[in-house]
């Protein structure tokens, strides 16, 4: 009864804002917090690059989420768990040995914030009708899309004033303290979030506590939907498209914030911390969720196997505004913004076709857990790449590496020439309008 008494509203925009949130800390904030406490660009992309793994491995533990205790118990757990992680990373910033520990901290964010995707989505099922669920999916992606520009923006332009002005009684400005001090901002944030849900979700009848003794019977399950997943036709051109798609991206997206932050004469753009949270994670990701939004539109009036080639060209082409950058180092701060916002324009626009095709390949009997793999492979595309990428960077020069960097998009050229898709798959149809 509560479930009907419960608006949407009051809380599905705050639950997809607390899923983004987190992850942008792992994937975007937290490169920038170690350039800026001078980490080297090698060890800041292997490090953080590892921080994917628990959203490429998630499928395998998603049978214990679906069958110990209720989605919303979880929920709200893992949100009490970001916040510690996100307390810990703040208490360690300050302190000698802050790397390590604040690496530590990452992984218990990153493990918290994978679980507590697979809670939200299931719960997001759960706590709606099928009405409902097709009319918030518009309103949840929007709410994820502005806890990135929070995230990637506001937060690290806030970083960026904190930098500059002396913190804590001391008498100079702080890098440390001004990272530690917004990471406890965002602490703060994720527990009143987690009171918040405890007492705003509603108490969905399907969302009951289930027992221990089932996760067996779970796992049995979850074997034989991989085991069915691999014996789909033309598996290894599937997972071709999957791992390279992305690849040139993959690196790319590790190396774009050390580049605006490094100086000139180290072949870097020397913006400062709040710039680079204007650019890049308030403009950048603003024309991200634009190319995303027509991608979506256009292909639902074409089909995704029209659309494919343009779309690969999008996510791909754009790339080569680096290696300008990379060479000219303009000094305008404009013309960096509009070739920030051209690449990320491209790159949402270009990811719609690889959602898409991971919706496509996942069709059949077990399609929920076969796009979960889809998401673990995806992830791990991005992962491996992106590891040796700061290594790559340091050893051949900013110059060199978004030259690389184009040269990686030729496997994902190569693949979609080798994928099929059906014609009339993603049109949308006269009777769902």
């Amino acid at each position: 009864m509560k479930q009907k008494q419960t608006s949407p509203w009051a809380w599905v925009p705050s639950l997809y804002f607390a899923e983004g949130i987190p992850y942008v800390v792992v994937m975007t904030l937290a490169v920038i917090m170690y350039k800026k406490l001078d980490i080297s660009n090698t060890d800041i992309a292997l490090y953080t690059s590892w921080l994917y793994l628990p959203w490429m491995i998630k499928p395998i533990w998603s049978p214990i989420v679906d069958t110990i205790k209720s989605k919303r118990w979880w929920i709200v757990s893992m949100q009490l768990l970001i916040g510690a992680g996100l307390a810990g990373v703040a208490f360690t910033i300050p302190t000698s040995f802050f790397f390590q520990s604040s690496l530590a901290f990452l992984w218990l964010l990153a493990f918290s914030s994978a679980t507590h995707d697979i809670a939200a989505d299931g719960f997001y099922m759960f706590g709606l009708n099928q009405s409902q669920q097709a009319y918030f999916v518009g309103i949840r992606s929007t709410f994820y899309r502005l806890a990135m520009i929070a995230g990637q923006g506001l937060l690290v332009f806030l970083a960026g004033q904190f930098e500059q002005m002396p913190l804590f009684g001391s008498d100079q400005p702080s890098i440390p303290l001004a990272w530690s001090l917004t990471f406890y901002i965002i602490t703060g944030l994720f527990v009143l979030l987690a009171l918040y849900h405890k007492y705003a979700l509603p108490h969905p009848d399907e969302d009951k506590d289930r027992e221990v003794l089932s996760v067996g019977e779970a796992m049995k399950g979850f074997g034989q939907t991989v085991t069915s997943f691999f014996r789909k036709k033309n598996i290894w051109t599937i997972l071709g498209m999957l791992l390279f798609y992305r690849l040139g991206e993959s690196q790319l997206v590790k190396m774009a914030s050390p580049f605006l932050l490094d100086s000139k004469d180290i072949g870097g753009l020397g913006l400062s911390t709040s710039q680079v949270g204007i650019v890049y994670g308030t403009i950048g990701v603003i024309f991200l969720t634009i190319g995303g939004i027509l991608g979506g539109m256009l292909a639902s009036k074409n089909g995704l196997k029209y659309w494919l080639w343009p779309m690969v060209i999008a996510i791909n082409l754009p790339n080569l505004v680096y290696v300008y950058l990379s060479y000219a180092l303009p000094d305008s701060f404009l013309l960096v913004s509009i070739s920030v916002a051209i690449e990320q324009f491209g790159y949402g626009f270009g990811f719609t076709a690889f959602m898409l095709y991971q919706i496509y390949v996942s069709e059949g009997e077990h399609k929920t857990a076969h796009f979960a793999f889809c998401t673990g492979l995806m992830a791990a595309g991005m992962m491996f790449p992106g590891m040796v990428s700061g290594w790559i960077q340091e050893l051949i020069g900013y110059q060199h590496f978004f030259i690389w960097v184009v040269l990686c998009t030729i496997p994902s050229f190569i693949m979609v020439k080798l994928i099929k898709v059906d014609a009339s798959f993603g049109i949308k149809k006269k009777e769902e309008d």
